[in-house]
């Protein structure tokens, strides 16, 4: 029987998913030596698909990096001649992550069961996306599952590096970003409160730009609440705005725009296009399905477009390359080595030398974008607390010419 469950970790993880065992206790104690403790287990209806499977929680970056590993020591398993339920079972034991051990666990129980291993990986498509599945059962159907295992773990492994890339460009000036919101909220919050008090006693006239700051001061003070509901409001509705398609292919449109950024969005999402195109033309899957689950894996709506063009010129008779021509997404470098790997029939290896290439000047980009962006935030962060300290201090030089003369005599 089937039996749905809700599990946590020691460290206090879900994870969710399905167990086809005989009875309960099996199921239970299966979870225990996985080191789940079971929150709640019922029995799954047949009526319903049970591939929800089970979750791995964590960020993309965690998930690809698991993955990465699971690919490439199945890989050196399988090609070292072990079968394949007893590859995973091998790492199944071996897994430091419970949720991830549950996840292998099952795949092994389905395949023991009968299921291909294409099958047992579509149970849990928060793991191994419409892409990896037909993969792997593109390798299953053509005998050289040890061959996409290989690719596979590549392509993930690069995506892992991608996201790692990005995060670790972005990590110092989003630090730096914060320290100086938090910086400047507590000068405009207690700094220039106490001297706004302090001109007040002495009746001085103000300069327009401190009167102006301690007004600004003054209203955050009172109205700080309002802010902050009106920041949250903002925040909850352009998230569900963007979340939507329309929204989603406003924000799509605007990244691809904005100067420098959009150069940069738009050759991270080539760069993936060519590689998936590249590694799905290697596995011998037909073209317009190719194109279909390069399109499906797309985040981008514009970019999805494109791929949507070019399944419309294959299923009239045209090459991949046509609908690339002319599009502005497209580098003409790109299209041209699309187009020369079709001329030969070497698209596949053509693609993946260019996926290569691109993904090095990308990264090599990003680090001298982020070598541009640190100053700049520094000197804004300058720029501000230096006009909060002008606005200070030139009272007080107001004041202390007035009290020049007079101390003279």
């Amino acid at each position: 029987m089937k039996l749905e469950f809700r599990a946590f970790d020691k460290s206090g993880h879900e994870a969710v998913g399905v167990l086809d065992v005989s009875s309960l206790a099996e199921a239970t104690e299966k979870l225990r030596q996985q080191e789940l403790f079971v929150a709640s287990m019922s029995p799954v209806n047949d009526s319903q698909p049970a591939a929800a499977g089970m979750r791995l929680r964590g960020g993309s970056a965690r998930r690809l990096r698991e993955l990465a590993m699971f690919s490439r020591q199945l890989y050196a398993l399988v090609h070292s001649g072990t079968p394949l339920a007893q590859g995973l079972g091998a790492l199944e034991r071996q897994a430091a992550n419970p949720q991830w051990r549950a996840i292998i666990g099952d795949i092994r129980v389905r395949l023991e069961n009968g299921s291909s291993l294409s099958e047992a990986m579509k149970a849990h498509p928060n793991c191994f996306d419409t892409v990896y599945v037909h993969m792997i059962s593109a390798g299953e159907s053509s005998g050289k599952l040890t061959v996409l295992l290989d690719r596979l773990a590549t392509l993930t492994r690069k995506r892992a590096h991608t996201i790692n890339t990005v995060r670790s460009a972005m990590a110092y000036p989003i630090l730096l970003g914060g320290v100086s919101v938090i910086v400047l909220t507590a000068m405009m919050l207690f700094v220039i409160p106490r001297f706004a008090a302090m001109f007040n006693d002495m009746g001085i006239p103000l300069p327009t730009i401190t009167a102006a700051m301690i007004a600004i001061s003054a209203w955050l003070r009172q109205f700080w609440w309002a802010l902050l509901i009106a920041l949250a409001a903002g925040g909850v509705g352009l998230k569900y705005y963007f979340a939507s398609t329309v929204g989603q292919r406003v924000w799509d449109g605007f990244v691809l725009r904005v100067p420098k950024l959009g150069t940069i969005v738009r050759s991270f999402v080539t760069a993936r296009i060519v590689r998936l195109l590249g590694l799905l033309t290697d596995s011998h899957l037909p073209i317009q399905e190719i194109l279909r689950l390069t399109r499906l894996t797309t985040t981008n709506a514009h970019y999805a477009d494109l791929l949507a063009r070019a399944e419309e010129s294959v299923a009239h008779g045209e090459p991949i390359s046509t609908a690339f021509k002319d599009s502005s997404l497209i580098s003409p470098s790109v299209y041209e080595a699309i187009r020369s790997g079709e001329q030969s029939g070497q698209v596949g290896p053509l693609l993946l030398e260019l996926a290569d290439f691109l993904d090095e000047e990308n990264e090599t980009t990003l680090k001298s974008l982020t070598s541009i962006i640190e100053p700049i935030l520094l000197v804004l962060m300058a720029g501000m607390v230096g006009v909060i300290a002008m606005s200070i201090f030139l009272p007080l030089f107001d004041v202390t010419e007035m009290l020049g003369p007079g101390a003279k005599h």
